[in-house]
């Protein structure tokens, strides 16, 4: 991989051809079989199949709560029908987000079978509101009845940020592989907040699928410069593991930046190594314009 400094890199972004710069030799840019941003993609190995693009459901979430949840519920629930309605089949939960109550009731009408329902788990302190964090099929079992449904598709290990977490959380880990083999879940991974904890991720089999930050502006990321974080996501995904996108508009650092936006949607889809990409809605009006984003984004980068 060519080093570029960051005049050169910040340069290319400017040409809408900075996702060139970083794109996987192994899978190559043009991996998208279409434009549509609901096309079904694969993560990894792990089996599970779902739309390109997700919709995250803990916007600013922390202790249960999130932007999506904490407005009025009858609006809320209208953005993740919505969601489903144009295509998206891919939710993602967490234990701090406090959506499991939302998703249930979106459940009533949304069909089960149709969507891939995630949800992840706060093994370290603060998260979520009390001390006490028991064993992961306790959680689980707790998640479940939250979300009134008799599996989940992933279940991860929430924000791992040490590098020797797949010592500290092996307890964890056997224990979800075992509800794995009983068809309680049906994959399982980790979502990362340092580099050094990607890297374990890396190099761990356990690991079906990861939830990686990235972005080309190094916007809440895991490293300042995008070139390493790539590097380690191009390693997951030609190990079989599954790489989901996430922080691509750095955490919603710039939200109105029309040119921001358009140059990360172009950089991270065209990596060939992020299998999907989930952003955090909180209004319909957000889906429809990401979705046409997206596909504009696809369009050209099939295109070049």
């Amino acid at each position: 991989m060519k080093k570029y400094n960051r005049r050169e890199f910040v340069s290319a972004l400017s040409l809408s051809t900075g996702y060139l710069v970083f794109g996987n030799p192994l899978t190559g840019v043009l991996g998208r079989v279409s434009n549509d941003p609901f096309q079904l993609v694969k993560l990894g190995d792990s089996g599970l199949e779902t739309t390109l693009l997700g919709i995250g459901m803990g916007f600013h979430g922390v202790n249960r709560s999130s932007a999506l949840v904490r407005q009025d519920q009858g609006k809320a629930l209208a953005v993740v029908q919505h969601a489903y309605d144009v295509g998206i089949r891919f939710f993602d939960n967490a234990d701090s987000y406090g959506s499991h109550g939302l998703m249930a009731q979106a459940l009533k009408t949304i069909p089960r079978e149709k969507v891939t329902i995630t949800s992840k788990i706060w093994t370290r302190e603060g998260g979520i509101p009390e001390p006490e964090r028991p064993d992961a099929n306790i959680v689980v079992d707790r998640f479940r009845k939250e979300l009134n449904t008799d599996y989940i598709d992933l279940v991860q290990l929430h924000c791992m940020v040490a590098d020797d977490w797949t010592e500290i959380e092996k307890r964890q880990m056997d224990i979800l592989s075992d509800l794995k083999s009983r068809g309680v879940i049906r994959a399982h991974g980790v979502s990362v907040h340092t580099w050094e904890a990607m890297k374990a991720a890396v190099e761990s089999p356990w690991v079906d699928v990861l939830h990686a930050r990235i972005n080309p502006y190094g916007i809440a990321m895991d490293k300042p410069e995008p070139e390493e974080v790539i590097s380690l996501i191009h390693q997951l995904h030609d190990s079989g593991k599954g790489v989901i996108g996430m922080k691509l508009v750095g955490g919603g650092d710039y939200p109105q930046d029309d040119e921001k936006i358009d140059n990360a949607l172009r950089f991270v889809l065209a990596l060939g190594s992020v299998d999907m990409i989930i952003i955090g809605f909180e209004h319909f009006e957000q889906i429809d314009n990401y979705s046409g984003r997206v596909r504009r984004a696809l369009s050209q980068i099939r295109s070049d």
